[in-house]
């Protein structure tokens, strides 16, 4: 079966043109905030984890 590349593409701009409408401005700053807070909070407990397996050796 042929892959036609064409119909593919369009068939992605149509899925992201409509669901562009429906996301709001609100939700991305949202999601931005929640990915930043998630990410400190990640490299935090790791720096934490790191000193605790080095004061147990």
């Amino acid at each position: 079966m042929e892959s036609n590349n064409t119909l593919q593409a369009g068939t992605a701009t149509g899925t992201l043109l409509s669901i562009a409408p429906n996301i709001l401005t609100e939700d991305i700053l949202k999601t931005i905030i929640l990915a930043v807070l998630g990410a400190t909070v990640s490299f935090i407990v790791s720096l934490v984890l790191k000193k605790i397996i080095q004061y147990k050796k």
